[in-house]
């Protein structure tokens, strides 16, 4: 009973503010819960944009300052490490300062970008024994770190055909990106999903080679679309993140004799207005990869598949209201990386609540086959319930429960039940 009321009291707090503060939205603004996930720029400039109204400035000449604050703070209701804490909290700020090229300068289809990133966080994942990760903020050490997270340059060429982005970039917005919205129609899915834990935004396979948050890396990346329907991606990045390098803490390229390629070709349709997508990747690590219990190897390669597909509308024609589904899919052939083999899926429920048309629920799976030369147990699985809602524009609150009846780190650990309580505010 103590256990009961100790998971009931850490909801209500939650979630009280979805009906003491319920206001009705304008329109869906459901986002995922690492808002850049899904945008070329973070954050929503409201801050810039109340300054400059303030000061009567009409005219920004292209330049944009937007930010976002995510902060959380976890409790371990069961299971987990033996004499670890149960209680943890993690706080991420973003600024992201961007000039369009067309607007200050006629310079058409080009975009300038410089993200600074600070990072306070506890080993979260680690207490709960989680290798898969039901909190994706905490990362690789160092925990506590400024970086300069984004540099890069981005054109736009022939209509949008062809796109090519150079310089310090996140890689995991771009590709292997289930949590992207589908953008069709009027009635396209916001955000995928809202779920926090690690795999939805890199599945696990490409955890230790992949660059991406908060280990950003500097590389080219090209973007073909000759139509609307499909598109394809390929990239070449600095690949010593493999090594253990922490390549986001570092303001100048690395490389050492390591790159990192990775190639997606997706699709987007419409079956009965109801829009979906799905995206095929390959990857390859050239160069040192550093694995668990002091593995090495000079090369890897993997594959994956993610998609997504509404199921249903509750209002057809009037709004967003209605469930969604995503699935994902990866496999490498490395001896060193932690995991070998993984597959998620999960639901996600948009404005379903009367007056909350902006508010979204859902849950999801994570399933990881692990390396046998590093853990005893031979897979790691996670479920995960989340309810997100707007407080007011710009600021949203989700409480979150993970349980992983099988945390990976050790065969004789107790299955872990963890709450979540996180807050996403945009400027």
């Amino acid at each position: 009973m103590n256990l009961f009321r100790k998971i009931l009291f850490y909801w209500i707090i939650g979630i009280h503010f979805i009906f003491v503060m319920a206001v009705k939205a304008e329109e869906v603004t459901s986002i995922s819960s690492t808002p850049a996930a899904t945008n070329v720029l973070v954050g929503s400039a409201s801050l810039q944009k109340a300054i400059e109204k303030s000061l009567g400035i009409t005219n920004d000449h292209g330049i944009r300052v937007g930010g976002v604050w995510t902060a959380d703070v976890n409790t371990l209701f069961t299971g987990g490490i033996q004499d670890k804490k149960t209680i943890s909290g993690n706080n991420l700020f973003q600024l992201s300062f961007s000039v369009d090229g067309e607007k200050m300068m006629g310079w058409k289809g080009s975009l300038f970008d410089a993200d600074l990133l600070q990072f306070n966080g506890q080993n979260t994942n680690v207490y709960a024994g989680s290798v898969q990760g039901y909190n994706s903020l905490p990362g690789s050490e160092p925990l506590n770190r400024t970086e300069l997270y984004q540099l890069w340059y981005r054109q736009e060429l022939f209509d949008k055909r062809f796109i090519f982005r150079i310089g310090k970039s996140v890689p995991t917005f771009n590709f292997n990106n289930v949590v992207e919205p589908v953008s069709l129609t009027k009635r396209d899915i916001p955000a995928v999903t809202g779920l926090i834990y690690t795999p939805i935004f890199v599945d696990t396979t490409l955890l230790g080679v992949l660059p991406g948050y908060y280990n950003s890396a500097y590389g080219i990346e090209l973007t073909f679309a000759p139509q609307k329907h499909w598109y394809l991606l390929f990239a070449a990045y600095d690949g010593s993140g493999a090594a253990g390098i922490q390549t986001g803490n570092y303001v100048l390229p690395v490389f050492d004799d390591s790159y990192f390629y990775i190639s997606e070709l997706g699709f987007d349709w419409l079956l009965e207005e109801k829009p979906g997508k799905i995206g095929i990747g390959i990857w390859h690590q050239d160069g040192l990869i550093q694995g668990g219990s002091d593995l090495s190897e000079s090369s890897a390669s993997g594959l994956y598949f993610f998609g997504s597909q509404r199921l249903w509308y509750k209002d057809p024609g009037i709004n967003y209201s209605g469930i969604s589904a995503f699935y994902q899919y990866g496999i490498n052939n490395s001896d060193v990386l932690r995991m070998k083999q993984y597959v998620g899926a999960g639901l996600t429920a948009f404005g379903l609540i009367p007056n909350r048309i902006s508010d979204s629920f859902g849950v999801g799976l994570a399933l990881s086959w692990l390396n046998q030369e590093i853990f005893t147990r031979r897979d790691e699985l996670m479920f995960q319930v989340y309810y997100q809602t707007k407080i007011i524009k710009n600021i949203y609150l989700e409480p979150v429960l993970s349980y992983i009846p099988n945390p990976g780190a050790s065969d004789d650990l107790n299955p872990a039940l963890a709450g979540t309580l996180r807050m996403v505010i945009l400027f």
